[in-house]
């Protein structure tokens, strides 16, 4: 019976190299180690462009590792963080489509849909409110929380249950320790702890080379349990309950058709899936400046 288990195992892990695999990767900034400063996660702030190089090493490592164990492998790389033109595609791995710009209806899951095998989520961080979350938030500045069905969740949450709504289970995340102790809460897939967080400000680092090797080593583990990993999903309809810093925040959304306020700060909208839910959640993060 062992050697029938083992077989099967080897079997599985098998057809996975050889069959192509489809990757849709998400990258953020805030989680990427080595950034031990929000001004390295901003465009004119200083050292930006270290913070760019050591996102684009964990992108080329998970990257490389995903190709060395399935060499037809299609990947999607998506530049999630702030106006989404972080990455200098030239220094990207050449294996890769890459996805830049701001104006995506979709934001950190454009490109995502159903014919992809699993997503990686690199670079993330706490959600909004967080005690001691490296530079945590969720979507905006003016977002306090942001529940689904009654599920609080941060971009990585929110970004996993679009994921589930397309059919895609989430196999690997990375970011700070306070961002992996709540994914694993709500997902089961691999974990990569990139940093320490000591305050909302402050980081204790590893070398950005130690990462990426634990990045490439936790690829290949995700890739091999592939077949074992599901989606999450929500029930439809999706209830939308979204809290702001300010009462003027959630005024301005009542022009929206159907839009309850509950409360000064909280909004609540029923969507008919996770795909308008999204679309709608990202639209307020545009119109709603802190």
């Amino acid at each position: 019976m062992i050697r029938f288990i083992i077989g099967i195992f080897l079997l599985q892990s098998l057809c996975l190299a050889n069959n192509p695999l489809k990757i849709f990767i998400s990258v953020d900034m805030e989680g990427i180690g080595g950034i031990g400063t929000g001004a390295m996660t901003r465009s004119n702030g200083k050292d930006y462009n270290l913070g760019r190089k050591l996102m684009t090493a964990e992108v080329n490592a998970v990257v490389s590792a995903i190709i060395n164990y399935n060499n037809d492998a299609e990947i999607l790389v998506n530049d999630s963080h702030g106006d989404m033109q972080n990455l200098n595609h030239q220094d990207l791995d050449p294996r890769v489509v890459y996805i830049q710009g701001n104006i995506k209806p979709f934001g950190m899951v454009q490109g995502l849909d159903n014919s992809f095998d699993a997503a990686i989520f690199l670079g993330y961080h706490a959600r909004a409110g967080t005690a001691r979350g490296f530079l945590a938030h969720t979507g905006s500045g003016a977002v306090k929380g942001l529940w689904l069905n009654g599920v609080e969740v941060g971009e990585g949450g929110l970004n996993a249950f679009y994921a589930g709504e397309m059919g895609v289970p989430v196999i690997l995340a990375s970011g700070d320790d306070v961002f992996t102790d709540q994914f694993r809460k709500l997902v089961k897939c691999e974990l990569v702890t990139t940093k320490s967080a000591v305050t909302a400000q402050v980081a204790k680092l590893k070398h950005g080379t130690i990462v990426s090797l634990e990045l490439s080593d936790a690829t290949v583990r995700a890739i091999k349990k592939i077949k074992n990993r599901k989606p999450i999903k929500l029930t439809n309809p999706v209830e939308i309950k979204l809290q702001f810093s300010t009462p003027a925040h959630a005024e301005i959304l009542q022009a929206i058709p159907k839009m309850e306020w509950l409360d000064g700060y909280t909004v609540k909208y029923d969507a008919k899936n996770m795909v308008e839910a999204y679309a709608l959640i990202r639209l307020m993060y545009k119109y709603v400046k802190p």
